[in-house]
């Protein structure tokens, strides 16, 4: 996630770290080779593109704009989503680590490097890495026995455990609803994120756009390469960056739990977890928080 303060004048000038100016320069020296070519071809042979009107490019321009701004409103909802669930995810585990603090050193410890395990591999289940692995420092889990999905075989081992602890009447059946109910939430939140990573924004929806506004760039200069000589560039620049930019801040938005520099920042996050519950467990050598690096935090 980009975290950089309010732009001023400068940063609108010349920042160019958490800007989506990188990803779609090629497009732009694409479109500014095309730029040049169209107003070379109107310079060697005046009036070629005479019959080529700007008004339907207006036209074009205004209900591609309108189109493009659903696209990205739908892919910010999508990520202020996963930020909320994520929000609920830390919510729910500081409540249950609250409500264990009548157990036994030994007894929390398991259920709490347990919530660590789960953090750990709901982060890696969303960004498609190995979940076992991610697991494994906190809690002993192994293939045979995570099954298909091995971070709600986490969360079933802390249920088990909270149901035995009450068999043995060690908690009581009250304390036990209490502790299941921040486990429901904890499911709620891995069931939400996986419905948001495994549910894309239809492709025939993202294809439109992107194909309308390839064309649109592509075409644009042979418009204004006629009447506007070597200052085609400015507007058809400008123009492209913008929906260039749009369209690649929509994609990276969309995937709200990926590795772009706009994704959600689950590493911080996770680590922030588990610095709090290891500290709540009586340990105080706690590993460093994550730190945005170059404005951008993981």
């Amino acid at each position: 996630m980009i975290v950089r303060s309010k732009p001023g004048f400068r940063d609108i000038v010349f920042a160019v770290n958490g800007s989506i100016l990188p990803r779609i320069a090629p497009h732009l020296v694409a479109i500014a080779v095309i730029s040049v070519l169209a107003v070379l071809a109107a310079m060697e042979h005046p009036g070629i593109f005479a019959r080529i009107s700007a008004v339907p490019f207006t036209l074009i321009g205004i209900a591609l704009s309108v189109f493009m701004s659903f696209r990205n409103s739908a892919c910010y909802e999508r990520w202020w989503e996963g930020r909320e669930l994520w929000g609920k995810l830390i919510i729910a585990c500081r409540s249950f680590a609250r409500q264990t603090s009548t157990l036994d050193d030994d007894e929390r410890r398991v259920l709490l490097r347990g919530l660590c395990g789960f953090c750990a591999g709901l982060a890696a289940r969303l960004r498609g890495e190995d979940e076992l692995v991610a697991i494994k420092h906190w809690r002993d889990i192994d293939a045979a026995s995570g099954g298909p999905n091995p971070t709600n075989t986490v969360l079933n081992q802390i249920g088990t455990q909270c149901l035995t602890l009450m068999k043995r009447d060690r908690i009581e059946p009250i304390h036990y609803s209490v502790l299941e109910g921040q486990l429901s939430a904890l499911s709620d939140v891995q069931g939400g994120c996986e419905r948001i990573a495994s549910t894309p924004v239809p492709f025939a929806y993202s294809l439109l756009l992107h194909r309308t506004a390839l064309i649109f760039c592509v075409t644009l200069p042979f418009a204004l390469a006629g009447s506007l000589d070597w200052w085609t560039l400015l507007p058809v620049l400008l123009v492209a960056y913008t929906f260039f930019g749009l369209d690649a801040l929509g994609h990276q938005l969309e995937d709200p739990f990926g590795l772009e520099p706009n994704a959600l920042p689950l590493d911080a996050m996770r680590r922030m977890i588990e610095r709090e519950i290891l500290f709540l467990l009586g340990e105080r050598d706690l590993p460093a928080p994550i730190e945005a690096r170059d404005n951008v935090l993981k």
